[in-house]
Order: C-alpha cells, then sequence, then structure tokens
C-alpha cells in the first residue's frame, strides 16, 4: 500500500509542480507568468497578474508538499481549491472530457489531492518521518471543506470585465 501512495503522491504532485512552473516560468512550453496574468484577467480575478501568481504558487508549492507527504491535507485542501477554481472558471463550459478543454484533468487531480487527505501519504512520506499522523475522516473533510471555501471564495470573488458595446448594440 505504501509505494501505491508513493506513486500516487509522486505522480499528482510532481504534475501539478511542473504546471505551476509553467504558469510562474514558462518552462516545459508553458505560457509564463504575464501571459497566464493576462488570462486571469479576462476571467475576472483583478489583478490577473497576482491572482495567478497566487494559483501558480499554490499549484508548485501544494504538488511540492503532496509528492513528498509533507502537510498532506494542507496540501490537498489548496490542490483542491486551486483545481476548483480552474474547473469552473476555464473547463466546465467545455464539458466533461478533456478532449473538449472539459474539466476532467481538474476533477481527477482534485480529487486525487483529496483521497490522499482520507488515507494519509502512507510510510515513505515526510509526515510519516516526522510523526506526523494528520489522516482519516476528520483530516479528509476538514481538507475537502477548506478546499471547498477557498475555491469558492475566489469564484464569488471575480468581477467579469464588461464586454465592449459595438456601434450597433447602443
Amino acid at each position: 500500500m505504501d509505494i501505491g501512495l508513493l506513486i500516487l503522491r509522486l505522480t499528482v504532485g510532481l504534475t501539478l509542480v511542473a504546471h505551476g512552473i509553467q504558469k510562474l516560468f514558462g518552462w516545459f512550453g508553458g505560457p509564463g507568468i504575464d501571459a497566464v496574468g493576462q488570462l486571469f484577467a479576462s476571467l475576472g480575478f483583478q489583478p490577473g497578474r497576482r491572482h495567478a501568481q497566487i494559483a501558480s504558487l499554490a499549484e508548485t508549492g501544494g504538488g511540492l508538499l503532496l509528492a513528498v507527504g509533507l502537510l498532506t491535507p494542507l496540501a490537498a485542501a489548496v490542490l483542491c481549491s486551486v483545481m476548483l477554481v480552474a474547473a469552473i472558471s476555464v473547463h466546465i463550459k467545455k464539458g466533461f472530457f478533456v478532449t473538449s478543454g472539459g474539466y476532467e484533468y481538474t476533477l481527477v487531480l482534485g480529487v486525487a489531492a483529496l483521497t490522499l487527505a482520507f488515507t494519509g501519504p502512507g510510510a515513505l512520506s515526510l509526515d510519516a518521518l516526522l510523526g506526523h499522523y494528520l489522516s482519516g475522516t476528520l483530516w479528509g473533510g476538514g481538507a475537502f471543506l477548506v478546499g471547498i471555501l477557498g475555491g469558492v471564495v475566489a469564484l464569488v470573488r471575480r468581477r467579469p470585465i464588461p464586454t465592449q458595446q459595438s456601434a450597433t448594440d447602443r
């Protein structure tokens, strides 16, 4: 079981680290923080660059914590929140499947992170090494609630940019 949890943590955590780094630095063919900031602004997250930095750091930091198995419920809550915001603000209108740009991928990453809050990171983790046994229904439920609340707060604070009216619309 511990090897399985390690594989899950490394796969999900490092995938999210890579996505965060793409956004922050433009590495691995990513757009970089300026382009991501413009995207965030167009989605109603003002100021766009600051929101992009926060989301990118949350993906990178949460993914790193998850990968090494440190403060696993906190990492799960952060990643759940970021994936919820991404799913709702970008992907949900495109349907379920990732092949259409849908929310399938964000759902799987967010649920996988939350699963680790419920099960714990396993014996091959920094949490285990440090004697942190923060898992189970209470910790998983707490991570779920904090993640959902964090995402909802971010989504409620969005302010869509009004579209320019054309001369024929006036």
